[in-house]
């Protein structure tokens, strides 16, 4: 790929004509292609994708720029649920035996 080609969004085009579909390389203030290079019939420009984003490194999400005091009572209050883990929840659960009676209710 060129330098040039790098820089210039690629904008995709179809004929209205014969169905050719072709990429090119423009700058977004040129204006759009009118002639299919193919049978000179009209083309309409196609609405593309686009290249795909990718954030890479710190500073783009919320949490990236909150202030010192609230990351750490979200460790504090974290690590305080993780440890909680006393037995008298334990014995509120349902248990896990099932009645020896058939679901339909006779006997």
């Amino acid at each position: 790929m060129t330098k040039l080609a790098r820089v210039m969004p690629t904008y995709e085009y179809e004929c209205q004509k014969c169905h050719h579909r072709f990429e090119v390389f423009q700058r977004i203030t040129e204006p759009p292609k009118k002639t299919c290079p193919q049978c000179k019939g009209r083309v309409k420009r196609l609405l593309g994708t686009g290249a795909g984003l990718l954030f890479k490194g710190s500073g783009f999400y919320i949490t990236d720029y909150r202030k010192p005091g609230y990351q750490q009572a979200a460790k504090s209050e974290s690590s305080a649920a993780k440890s909680d883990t006393s037995p008298a929840k334990a014995e509120n659960a349902p248990s896990a035996t099932t009645s020896s009676k058939p679901a339909g209710g006779k006997d």
